[in-house]
């Protein structure tokens, strides 16, 4: 096991991995940006190495400051949390060659699905189900008719490095497909600086379920089951649960099992998540996650596995100690994100000062977050405050559980997107479970009794 570990990120998910190697006895380096000197991970952590100024690419995007932070400190492993480098495979290589462990896939699985085209020629080529569409990427107008004519409209262009629904546009039609692909390529350029895109069919009514894995990167993996995140607003995601309403037992042992064959194939290392989309009783690989989700609270609650502990044995060294008999599913569990901005003003992000906070407790209640009474939320990150988490018997107790929780959780001095969650869980069809990707597209938050 490592002596310490350094945890390349900031936020609730700092804070979640400090916790959990703290538990295991691993001391933890806190790294952070000038804006973050009175984050809580850094005041909790055994060391904290000040890595830059605010702007990300200065700080936690900065490379080779945290691996002189890794080198000053005698760090042996980085935990990348999720966001920043934690899928970029060109700073696993640097840990490696630095003789860092990079707790994570390796380099080269990391590349791979990375890309989303190589991504969907491997999940095809492991078994896994796909959308169709074009085999690489599209680079003018006449190739993207041509994939187009032969899958069928509606069609999705989507960038190769894509992520965060930036570089994604939908045509129609014949006639909506020369500006869509155009416009995707400018943005894929602009956000990823490679306008490379690729076209597949568009689904009509789709939920977005994805199937957690873990493995030993020596030959063993399982599944932990599925989480459906289709209730995003903007392509993000807001609000998460496992297990799926859409999905019967069989369906889920029978994905999960073709998950976890793939992921055993390819000895994937760590915890990843396998996204798809689900319609007409179909599974469509889209890509894959190689890392932690913000989302894995829910799967950690059903399974009753501490995710980042499993990660840190796995990069360690350790072997799987069970087989997929031995995981057991439990009730049902829901997250909200909370996230600093305004829903009155189109979800405006919302920085500040939090003047007073009171976290929701009880049981099956659980609160990610490192916000704080006197805590300032600084303008240059995401908008994220922290994760409820509630868990019941059933999906029926864990949406009440949640809505008590919500109306306990005060967080005052910013505004959050409280209101519009305390609102979703009066919604009947959403209580019905009667939702799909496009369910918030036309949500009206503030009408609901």
């Amino acid at each position: 096991m490592f002596d310490k570990i350094l945890i390349a990120n900031r936020g609730e998910i700092a804070l979640r991995v400090l916790r959990a190697a703290r538990e295991l006895g691993i001391q933890t380096v806190a790294v952070h940006s000038t804006a973050d000197a009175d984050a809580m991970h850094v005041k909790l952590a055994d060391e904290s190495v000040c890595i830059g100024p605010p702007a990300a690419k200065d700080s936690y995007l900065n490379i080779p400051a945290i691996v002189a932070a890794c080198e000053i400190t005698g760090a042996e492993a980085v935990h990348p949390g999720y966001g920043f480098l934690s899928e970029n495979a060109k700073f696993a290589e640097i840990l490696r060659e630095h003789s860092i462990k990079f707790i994570g896939p390796t380099p080269e699985t990391i590349r791979i699905m990375g890309d989303k085209i190589e991504a969907k020629r491997t999940a095809k080529a492991l078994g896994i189900p796909v959308v169709p569409g074009s085999e690489g990427g599209v680079s003018d107008v006449a190739s993207a008719r041509k994939v187009a004519k032969g899958i069928g409209y509606p069609v999705i262009i989507k960038a190769t490095a894509g992520g965060g629904g930036r570089g994604m546009k939908v045509a129609n039609n014949e006639g909506e497909l020369e500006l869509a692909v155009s416009t995707a390529q400018s943005e894929a350029k602009a956000a990823f600086g490679n306008g490379e895109v690729y076209i597949e069919k568009y689904l009509q009514k789709p939920r977005h379920i994805e199937i957690q894995v873990l493995g030993d990167g020596q030959g063993k993996a399982v599944h932990l089951g599925e989480r459906d995140c289709s209730l995003q607003r903007r392509h993000q995601k807001i609000w998460e649960e496992a297990h799926s309403p859409a999905l019967n037992a069989h369906q889920r042992d029978e994905i999960g099992a073709r998950v976890a064959k793939a992921m055993a194939e390819m000895s994937y290392e760590g915890v990843g998540t396998v996204e798809f989309l689900y319609e007409n009783g179909e599974f469509y690989f889209i890509e894959m996650n190689t890392r932690l989700q913000v989302e894995h609270p829910v799967t950690e609650a059903i399974t009753g596995l501490d995710l980042v502990q499993e990660q840190i044995r796995v990069a360690a060294g350790a072997a799987l100690a069970y087989t997929q008999k031995d995981i057991h599913f439990s009730g049902h569990a829901i997250e909200c994100r909370i996230n600093a901005e305004d829903p009155e003003k189109d979800f405006r992000p919302s920085p500040g000062l939090i003047t007073s906070f009171h976290a929701p407790g009880g049981y099956g209640v659980r609160l990610d977050s490192h916000v704080y009474s006197g805590y300032h939320i600084p303008p240059y990150y995401d908008s994220l405050i922290g994760k409820l988490i509630a868990f019941g018997a059933d999906r029926k107790e864990a949406i009440d559980r949640m809505q008590s929780s919500l109306d306990e959780m005060i967080v005052e001095g910013v505004k959050t997107t409280i209101p519009f969650h305390r609102a979703l869980m009066r919604n009947k069809q959403f209580r019905n479970g009667e939702f799909d990707t496009h369910f918030l597209d036309t949500f009206n938050w503030k009408t609901q009794a």
